[in-house]
């Protein structure tokens, strides 16, 4: 705790901000009451929890033994497979989280990084470095993606430009919080968006997961921001940590959005809006941050920053059809990501407007792979696309699926901004 203070005491002091020190202050003080007040909390749970368990196997092997087709012991423990339906609730609450969102990705991607084809233990080619601990890229969860390191770590996208946000922009990405040991009330992956006329931050966010055995699902998560005015006036918050907890099954990818329209900032964690500030100072660039006690706690991929989006009805009319970026899948297979139901349900809603709309569905590739692959996959992407309309209430004659591998690009397949360009699904008016 006392190092974590001290480090995050020396970014301050460089950051030039005495007013976004004393919130930061306010937020590791924060934290360390929330530890102080929990840990008494958790070891009396933790005992608690234990006796009734015992109490529950000891009743359990009284019953069996009266029986006399009892299973053998070694048979009869279940208590480990216990745990495992209580995390039907939380991803019920990712899923209905993503039914509701309002939040409508960029339409023009000019960076997207989804950590894939890079040297393991080398530093994201993507990515500069600002200042804290080295970062590297590590397989996690079975996909590469970029560990932040321990204590702190601070990296931004590498852009030509020095500012390269426009006045209306997305932010997205994945975080993998691994449940080590230890209180995790003091770790937190930042969002944070800058601009020189401000010297320090336009908006910061603190996200703390809390996914390890003290925070337990208690609401140990916390969400903490501060922000400028137009006007150069600092404000604070924070979102209450329950609200985080319930969207967070433990050793899974977190989906992070936010947008920025003008003046109005949005932050999202799995579809569910947990920041909504009407008047912010304007970002330039951004960076990402990690601030730990543990060594291997935070991963990101999937980062994407893009233009402001064009309503889709305003598409669909002046181009006749709706080109989208938001309907993603897993890698290399033909399962929808949740956050892919935003807008899937908004192609609903136009559907349901307007009754006499038939739709191709196309499934777009880059080039990364042979035809022989991304052929049949692009097909399957569009008719999982068209299930998940169809499973929505409209009818299946009014849909056809359509796969266009990467025969159609609209972009350079040479840069990764034109890789990602290009992978997109369309919708066709027929």
């Amino acid at each position: 705790m006392k190092r974590l203070i001290v480090i995050l005491s020396v970014l301050l002091l460089a950051a030039g901000s005495a007013n976004a020190q004393s919130i930061l202050r306010n937020i590791g003080e924060r934290a360390k009451k929330a530890v102080e007040e929990k840990v008494g909390e958790k070891v009396e749970q933790a005992v608690g929890s234990a006796i009734d368990k015992a109490t529950s196997k000891k009743d359990k092997k009284g019953e069996a033994a009266k029986e006399e087709s009892a299973a053998p012991e070694a048979e009869a423990p279940v208590e480990a497979a216990e745990p495992a339906p209580a995390a039907a609730p939380q991803a019920k609450s990712v899923e209905t989280g993503y039914a509701k969102s309002d939040f409508v990705p960029g339409d023009e991607i000019f960076f997207d990084d989804p950590v894939e084809g890079e040297r393991l233990g080398e530093f994201p080619s993507h990515w500069d470095f600002l200042h804290g601990e080295e970062c590297e890229v590590m397989t996690i969860d079975g996909q590469q993606a970029i560990k932040l390191s321990g204590w702190f770590s601070d990296i931004a996208p590498l852009m030509k430009e020095k500012d390269y946000l426009p006045e209306d922009f997305t932010v997205e990405f994945d975080v993998w919080s691994n449940p080590t040991g230890g209180s995790s009330n003091n770790d937190h992956i930042d969002l944070v968006l800058l601009s020189e006329e401000y010297g320090d931050h336009c908006v910061f966010v603190a996200l703390n997961p809390a996914f390890n055995e003290l925070a337990g699902t208690d609401g140990a998560t916390t969400l903490d921001y501060s922000f400028y005015t137009p006007g150069g006036d600092i404000r604070s918050g924070s979102t209450p940590g329950d609200n985080v907890q319930r969207l967070i099954v433990a050793d899974k990818w977190l989906h992070v959005a936010a947008s920025f329209n003008k003046r109005a900032f949005k932050y999202y964690v799995n579809g569910v809006r947990m920041v909504n500030l009407p008047n912010v100072a304007r970002p330039t660039r951004m960076l990402l941050r990690s601030v730990s006690n543990e060594k291997d706690r935070f991963y990101i991929k999937n980062v994407r920053l893009a233009k402001g989006a064009v309503p889709l009805y305003d598409r669909l009319t002046s181009e006749g059809k709706i080109v989208t970026y938001a309907i993603t899948f897993d890698t290399g297979k033909a399962t929808l990501k949740p956050e892919s139901m935003v807008e899937i349900n908004r192609i609903t809603k136009i559907m349901q407007d307007n009754p006499t709309i038939k739709f191709e569905v196309q499934g777009h590739c880059d080039n990364t792979g042979s035809d022989a692959v991304n052929d049949p996959l692009s097909q399957k992407r569009a008719e999982a696309i068209v299930a998940a309309l169809v499973g929505n209430g409209i009818a299946k004659d009014r849909l056809t699926a359509v796969g266009k591998g990467s025969h159609v690009p609209i972009a350079d397949n040479n840069t990764d901004e034109g890789r990602a360009k290009n992978r997109r699904v369309e919708f066709v008016k027929q």
